[in-house]
């Protein structure tokens, strides 16, 4: 059985995350863009600041000469006292200082250099370091001109840009992937309850249908077009399990009576004479049809919940005893051993008789299949609120492959069908087991078979709504039927 359906392993919340995955990788990318265009910006506003300043400085020299350029750098670095944003230097070829705010050339500064960016100390006391931006002006007679900012506000920007957008992406991330999570359990949550009510279609209850929200939505015109198809299906299997039972309902009170005849007729013949003989002959087909025909209406009856006998509290221990004590001459003649483990003291509310006839089935299977001098095991044992019942043989057991199919009506391994029986045996106690909601499954015993019964534990089964329905010839079971010599190869 496949396992319920997990949120973590949805296509939706894959898709989800595919999605969020895609969406933060643009998003990235737009937020680089964005980062590159903002720093350019930023920077392009700075240089032209300082190519401002160095044309305002070459236009001074060339009108007033050497004099008039220290004048005016003098006085700009009295003015960026206070602030201490821009650079200036004014050296000679040999690159000793003339004037400025800085106390010698940039190390990485040639004559080849245009722009350059270098660590300027701001702090002697904290050795705090600033990062730089300049531009190295020639001036006539060789005189070096180096006008720049100090751009530790544009990093600094640049940095809080940085960390915004990162704060940024890891949010979005979040977000998409609680929406994403948030969406895919709305989803799963509708896929869910239409999984829920398939499960219960296989289990049996086809009058289940999937819930429909009224939106109109895409998952309520699935869930219509399921619907519809559910309810042809149901009224299909439902017209072939009605046509199997009225033919077996009316073909066999005409069997009866030919039994009948058959049975008069051969009380006028001599006993060792030909037709005696092949009546008898004939009267044995007759009760084996008669068993089939009663076994699908049982069936029937079992699966609609139509049951005459009530539920009431049973000894699972005192009715597996019985059972055991029924088959043990056969069990004797067969050379077989059997090993029983059943617990004392386990009750439980059920129909007694047909508990019995399901159980003696499964054993009479065991023991029709087990090699001579084969093993048999029958155990009873409470487990949580459960009573489980588990029976186990060495003999050809069944294929996996085929543990499924032998529930159905009329199935059997034999598909040549030249052993006995007529494959209604398992059909009866699957319904059974089903009636008192429990399950039934077949395993490998290695070998051989294994079954195993699992049955609530619980004295609120006879509340169960079992629907009393006329009687149509016999009723199911008036008594327990115990398996005979005539029956004993008909249901199996």
């Amino acid at each position: 059985m496949r396992q319920r359906h997990s949120l973590f392993h949805s296509y939706t919340l894959r898709l989800a995350l595919l999605y969020a995955i895609i969406f933060s990788a643009s998003t990235l990318l737009l937020f680089y863009f964005f980062y590159i265009f903002t720093a350019s910006y930023m920077t392009q506003q700075m240089d032209s600041t300082i190519q401002a300043e160095i044309q305002g400085l070459v236009e001074r020299y060339d009108q007033e000469g050497l004099r008039g350029l220290t004048t005016l750098i003098s006085e700009r670095v009295n003015r960026q006292q206070a602030t201490g944003n821009s650079i200036y230097l004014l050296t000679t070829f040999t690159l000793q200082p003339v004037v400025g705010n800085l106390d010698r050339w940039p190390s990485n500064a040639s004559s080849n250099n245009d722009w350059i960016e270098f660590s300027l100390e701001r702090n002697e006391q904290t050795n705090e370091t600033h990062l730089a931006r300049a531009k190295i002006f020639r001036l006539p007679e060789k005189y070096g001109l180096l006008v720049g900012r100090d751009i530790n506000q544009l990093t600094e920007a640049k940095r809080r840009i940085i960390q915004a957008l990162a704060w940024g992406l890891v949010i979005m991330v979040l977000l998409a992937f609680l929406g994403g999570l948030v969406l895919s359990r709305k989803t799963v949550r509708k896929i869910e309850r239409i999984n829920q009510t398939t499960k219960s279609i296989m289990s049996g209850d086809l009058s289940r249908r999937i819930p429909v929200t009224g939106r109109n939505d895409d998952f309520d015109q699935v869930a219509d077009n399921l619907n519809q198809m559910l309810d042809r299906i149901q009224m299909l299997m439902e017209d072939v399990r009605r046509v199997s039972d009225n033919i077996a309902h009316d073909l066999r009170t005409p069997l009866a009576r030919l039994r009948q005849h058959l049975e008069e007729a051969r009380l006028r013949e001599e006993p060792t004479s030909k037709s005696a003989i092949n009546l008898e002959q004939s009267i044995k087909e007759a009760d084996s049809l008669l068993v089939t025909f009663n076994a699908l209406l049982r069936i029937a009856r079992i699966e609609a919940g139509q049951v005459r006998a009530g539920f009431s509290m049973i000894d699972f221990h005192a009715l597996l005893r019985d059972i055991v004590e029924f088959y043990e001459p056969l069990i004797e003649e067969k050379h077989q051993t059997l090993e029983t483990t059943l617990q004392a003291n386990i009750k439980s509310q059920g129909d007694q008789n047909l508990l019995f006839q399901a159980f003696a089935n499964v054993v009479e299977n065991a023991i029709k299949y087990m090699p001579d001098c084969g093993n048999l095991s029958l155990s009873l044992i409470r487990l949580n609120a459960e009573l489980v019942i588990t029976i186990a043989d060495n003999g050809p057991g069944i294929p996996e492959s085929e543990r499924d199919t032998v529930f159905r009506r009329f199935y059997r391994l034999d598909q040549s069908r030249s052993s006995s029986g007529n494959g209604l045996g398992l059909s009866m106690v699957s319904a059974v087991i089903a009636l008192h909601r429990g399950t039934i499954s077949l395993q490998d015993n290695a070998p051989g078979l294994r079954v195993i019964i699992r049955l609530p534990l619980t004295e609120s089964l006879a509340k169960t709504q079992l629907v009393e329905a006329p009687p149509v010839g016999e009723s199911v079971v008036q008594e327990i039927d115990l398996p005979t010599e005539a029956n004993r190869t008909a249901i199996s």
